[in-house]
């Protein structure tokens, strides 16, 4: 439907229309203006996957009506104020992302460019992640080039080649666990004690 569309509408076109497209459209077109989808990586403990890969999408906003219109719609979230009075509300789990959030978007698509670019971006890692293949070097790196370009390159926590030099780290030191593991495994198998056959009774 165009703008002259819009402002040409009828009263029956009214009645064909559910409110609920009306609240969808409009949330979508906030969201083109303040929303935001972002990918980024947070340290891990555990030596075989130094990187969670976390993907989030948000909105701060000093109306927090509208910002619980988006919890009620989506059925998904957090909402929460800062001290300075800004509300928060924010998508981190990735079952209500996949399941919700972008199924509604996907529905409810954006008019700006760059929305359009970072929501692709986005639903492209999430299918990777779905995948498994956020777990394997060729990934991380896949999914690092796909960011690259989201929320024209914003500033980042964590650089690139920290988060490879990580990886690569983590490869390391599985590598040479596997191979000590290995070797004790040959010490323990040559310590085992020789049978004489001969001293049988």
């Amino acid at each position: 439907m165009t703008i002259y569309q819009i402002g040409t509408i009828s009263r029956k076109d009214l009645k064909e229309v559910s409110m609920s497209d009306y609240v969808n459209a409009y949330l979508a077109g906030f969201v083109d203006g303040e929303g935001s989808f972002n990918v980024s990586f947070r340290p891990r403990q555990d030596y075989k996957s130094p990187w969670k890969v976390s993907l989030c999408f948000n909105i701060s906003q000093k109306d927090k009506v509208i910002l619980a219109l988006f919890k009620r719609h989506l059925g998904c979230g957090t909402l929460r104020s800062r001290p300075d009075g800004v509300w928060y509300y924010e998508v981190n789990n990735f079952n209500a992302l996949w399941e919700s959030v972008i199924p509604f978007f996907k529905r409810n698509g954006f008019l700006s460019a760059k929305k359009k670019r970072d929501f692709s971006k986005f639903c492209q890692i999430a299918e990777m992640i779905r995948n498994g293949e956020h777990l394997k070097r060729q990934g991380i790196q896949r999914i690092l080039e796909i960011r690259r370009e989201m929320n024209d390159g914003g500033k980042r926590k964590y650089a690139e080649n920290e988060i490879m030099e990580k990886i690569q780290e983590s490869s390391e030191t599985i590598r040479q666990t596997s191979v000590k593991n290995s070797e004790d495994d040959i010490v323990r198998s040559s310590g085992k004690p020789e049978v004489n056959i001969n001293e049988r009774s």
